[in-house]
């Protein structure tokens, strides 16, 4: 039986729900790549992802998703041979690094686990140690997308700046963008890297750079960067055909204008930093719930260390692909699966799912995904605590008052 005839409702971290305004601006012919409106368009975006990066420094558009973003932060900062260090809260960070090696760099790993955020004390340890500066850079994520910790960026790059080490400060921020503060200039970050497709509610295909003064010295330094990744000539090119090292994703970046009219000009940046707030806390709310009385809990255990894009959480007796199938299959809501929470080959990876909550969200979708795991909770017999709907109804209305 299924019960799915209506719109699905996509409740993964990534891609995001893609707004029908979204869409429909990028539902036009082509237009010309090298003057006029589409070039308008790209320079008057610049201050807009800026704003969002919280930054005065650049930025650089790739045609890419956020593994090709990494694979640019790198390669015009640091050579092969040399060292990164990267500190490790889940498979995205430790992800990056694996695209460093790739690039002959050399990385040294602190790994944290899947349920605990970067312990600083530690970090600083390790750079007070390194005497003759080998590390190049740092590598970290502000939301891991796969075990839904939030580090805190702003303590980290105080502290590793209070060490006097010279390493370039480099931070993931593919899920956090558009969906929690983040202040680059003002945590110290050198280098950030984001994407379109999850709090930008942009089909995926586009990649961003943020770097600072201290990111383009590192650059001049580097004896040589890739005719595609080099990010010299994508600054301040003399056309639009440079900034993207050929034709430029025309129809991405008419979506992506509409995206940040819609944050920054109609809902407003900190209003939407609050709406994810909310929208977390109430499913956090929802899971304590279920779990009070059964086998569901949060990945991450201190509310302070939690994603507000999305959220990951654990179950046993392979509950978590149960769900998953029953959401999708009889009700119309996709989950996410626990990627990198487990082998995903293993039985135990089964025990794990994620509910993304970023971009073109609002309360009926969110009640939505959570009416629906909680049907699928009673339709398959798993044992669950009561209250959940009510728990997650109380935050919101609370928030609104």
């Amino acid at each position: 039986m299924t019960l799915d005839n209506g719109r699905k409702l996509l409740a993964i971290p990534g891609p995001s729900v893609v707004p029908d305004r979204v869409l429909n601006a990028m539902h036009q012919p082509s237009p010309n790549i090298y003057y006029g409106p589409l070039k308008e368009m790209i320079e008057g975006m610049i201050p807009d992802l800026k704003q969002l990066a919280g930054t005065t420094g650049d930025v650089v558009f790739y045609i890419t998703n956020g593994h090709g973003t990494w694979e640019a932060a790198l390669s015009n900062t640091v050579a092969a041979g040399e060292k990164v260090l990267v500190l490790g809260t889940g498979p995205f960070a430790l992800g990056w690094g694996a695209v460093a090696q790739t690039l002959g760099i050399e990385i040294e790993v602190i790994d944290f686990g899947k349920q605990s955020s970067v312990d600083i004390a530690q970090v600083e340890t390790r750079l007070l140690a390194d005497k003759n500066n080998d590390i190049k850079a740092i590598l970290v994520v502000q939301t891991d997308t796969s075990t839904s910790v939030r580090n805190d960026i702003s303590a980290l790059g105080q502290a590793i700046r209070a060490t006097g080490h010279p390493a370039l400060y480099m931070v993931d921020c593919m899920a956090s963008l558009g969906t929690e503060p983040h202040f680059m200039d003002e945590w110290l970050v050198d280098v950030m890297v984001s994407g379109c497709q999850k709090g930008l509610m942009v089909p995926a295909g586009m990649g961003f750079v943020f770097l600072n003064n201290r990111a383009h010295a590192a650059r001049r330094e580097m004896d040589r960067v890739s005719y595609y990744w080099d990010w010299a000539p994508r600054v301040a090119p003399e056309m639009l055909y440079q900034r993207f090292a050929g034709t430029p994703p025309t129809h991405h970046l008419m979506g992506l204008r509409e995206a940040l009219d819609m944050i920054l000009i109609e809902e407003g940046l900190e209003n939407v930093w609050t709406r994810h707030r909310v929208f977390a806390q109430a499913i956090w709310a929802a899971v304590d719930s279920w779990g009070s009385a059964g086998r569901m809990w949060l990945n991450i255990k201190e509310p302070d260390k939690r994603s507000f894009a999305v959220t990951s959480i654990t179950t046993s007796h392979f509950d978590g692909g149960k769900i998953r199938d029953w959401c999708e299959n009889v009700a119309g809501v996709t989950l996410g699966i626990g990627l990198g929470m487990a082998d995903a080959k293993s039985p135990e990876f089964e025990n794990y799912f994620r509910i993304g909550h970023m971009g073109h969200m609002n309360v009926p979708m969110i009640l939505g995904t959570l009416g629906t795991i909680d049907a699928a909770l009673k339709a398959l017999d798993i044992p669950h605590g009561a209250g959940a709907l009510e728990a997650a109804n109380h935050v919101i209305a609370t928030a609104s008052r």
